[in-house]
């Protein structure tokens, strides 16, 4: 595996095979052994502290990005110079699939990572000749692109007919499934109300009501920039 000279090792080769191994990530399913070792090898990994900016919307798709350590997320800015995050990268995720086109294009949101991670970067004069050589991977590519159109085809018909508090609950369902870390008091999901608000298309003020209101009734508990939920399934099912 390729190290940049002087940079902080990461992982062994052994290591990262060992933890995409595990991971099993979609992007690299359907490889064989020794075809997933030649992907793997024309990688780098890197180290991303907490808050870093790791792709920018608008400058260049030139890198694909593969997360097996920690968490990133995608967000888009508004005009107004607000950012909205779109997608979570837990590990296993891809980021910045536009450097798979075979035409140059540039990122169509910005990447950053949420908390110390460390992820597999393929340079996209590599991954390109990988990906002719392999089309599995683009089929991948494909089918990862479909499931989040899927997702975004749910969250548009909740937000015409559920109401905001099970628009809410089943957005920290998911996260908590995607993103969530377990503890003896629950799944853990360090969000704050605001990102809340935003992937659920409510405002502030209501996932403030409904968090307290659901604190109290012992379903989750919230603390400044995290929640606790018991059991996502009967949180789903008590707003409903």
């Amino acid at each position: 595996m390729k190290t940049k000279s002087g940079a902080r090792r990461v992982m062994t080769n052994s290591e990262i095979v060992d933890r995409v191994n595990e991971l099993a990530p979609d992007f690299l399913g359907g490889l064989a052994k020794s075809d997933l070792a030649v992907v793997l090898g024309a990688a780098m990994p890197r180290r991303f502290h907490a808050r870093s900016l790791i792709a920018s919307e608008g400058h260049r798709a030139d890198k694909l990005y593969l997360m097996i350590e920690g968490l990133a997320r995608t967000f888009t800015t508004t005009r107004e110079g607000e950012k909205t995050v779109i997608i979570w990268v837990p590990p296993a995720a891809v980021a910045g699939g536009r450097a798979l086109l075979s035409q140059p294009m540039e990122y169509l949101v910005s990447t950053e990572s949420v908390t110390d991670s460390v992820a597999l970067v393929w340079e996209r004069n590599a991954i390109l000749p990988l990906a002719r050589r392999y089309p599995r991977l683009l089929e991948n590519a494909l089918l990862i692109a479909s499931d989040y159109v899927e997702t975004y085809r749910d969250l548009h018909v909740a937000t015409s007919f559920d109401s905001a508090s099970l628009r809410v609950a089943r957005v920290l369902g998911n996260l908590a499934k995607g993103i969530g870390q377990r503890s003896f008091e629950g799944t853990v999901l360090n969000i704050s109300n605001e990102e809340l608000a935003n992937e659920a298309n409510v405002t502030i003020f209501t996932v403030s009501r409904l968090l307290s209101e659901w604190h109290r009734k012992g379903l989750l508990v919230k603390s400044r920039g995290s929640v606790v939920i018991r059991s996502p399934e009967e949180l789903v099912r008590r707003a409903s």
